[in-house]
């Protein structure tokens, strides 16, 4: 039996994944100022992961199993590695840039679960929205001087872009892995279970001795617990309660928003310059994005699978 769940929560689910991961772009960019990104990244997953599972296992009693653990931390490890390739680019690329590469996550979305049903072969409009989503990337790190702007650091956009994919298999892997039925829960786990994971490879290369709190600047430290407590409890949260409750492809069109957010913030706070190839890469990318969507995603059912 399935149930749709009420519109009110997905409506709030969607404003929260928009808003609150666009101005997660902003945040990494200022807590890479004082901290290594890697490092961070692991620490912020740790802290909100053992939060939220904490608080998440007082208020519904519910207990996890170790199959259960092993799936979260195998999902939460993508998770948490992608989103540490966005805190490592943001030092040398624009929060702006690095949105707009994140904002290729559903072409991955589709051509994994194409990849795993190959009876459902993909749409014409979506195979000319990858097309047109290369198109963007190739505007986006043009290795010459295209329209006056500055080369983008291709390393750095290898790495946002290698960041998409893995998020895009840990999202397509969590739908139909074993899990707790709380969604709280779930992104705890998820959170604290791949955290641990980078923490401790982070230590076993000698990353972790790169970590200085007691010099951070008051910015990084600002960025570091939105980054937490908001971007991270919040958001994944929310994440999470899509993906069990909508189609991965739609649950990933955060996509569309997350740009323009992190673009504005972007601009405004860090005085991050807003050149025509950046629109164009963004008109792009955006264009691209909302036919794979639109597409991909056709006839998926949004309703809760009972468990």
């Amino acid at each position: 039996m399935e149930v749709a769940p009420p519109r009110w929560r997905l409506t709030l689910a969607y404003a929260t994944v928009y808003l609150v991961w666009g101005a997660s772009y902003l945040s990494n960019r200022l807590a890479v100022e004082s901290f290594p990104p890697l490092p961070m990244a692991g620490a912020r997953f740790i802290l909100a992961g053992a939060l939220l599972t904490l608080v998440a296992l007082f208020l519904t009693g519910e207990r996890a199993g170790l199959r259960q653990w092993r799936s979260a931390t195998i999902a939460g490890s993508a998770l948490v590695l992608s989103n540490a390739a966005v805190a490592y680019a943001v030092q040398r690329i624009p929060s702006g840039v690095a949105a707009l590469l994140v904002a290729l996550t559903p072409c991955w979305v589709v051509l994994l679960e194409w990849w795993r049903d190959r009876s459902r072969r993909p749409h014409p409009g979506v195979v000319a929205g990858l097309l047109l989503g290369l198109g963007g990337i190739a505007i986006l790190v043009e290795p010459g001087h295209l329209l006056g702007a500055e080369r983008i650091d291709v390393a750095r956009t290898l790495a946002v872009i290698a960041g998409t994919l893995i998020w895009a298999a840990g999202s397509v892997y969590s739908r139909t892995a074993a899990r707790p039925r709380s969604a709280a829960l779930l992104s705890g786990m998820q959170m604290l279970g791949g955290g641990v994971a980078l923490t401790l490879f982070c230590v076993a290369v000698g990353l972790w001795s790169d970590v200085a709190p007691a010099t951070a600047t008051a910015r990084s430290w600002i960025g570091f617990w939105y980054l937490v407590l908001v971007a991270s409890i919040g958001g994944f949260t929310a994440y999470v309660y899509l993906l069990e409750h909508a189609s991965p492809a739609r649950a990933t069109t955060y996509a569309y928003v997350n740009p323009v957010v992190a673009v504005t913030l972007g601009a405004v706070f860090l005085g991050e310059p807003l050149t025509t190839r950046m629109l164009l890469a963004a008109a792009t990318i955006v264009t691209a994005v909302a036919l794979i969507v639109t597409w991909g995603a056709s006839g998926a059912r949004t309703a809760v699978r009972q468990r």
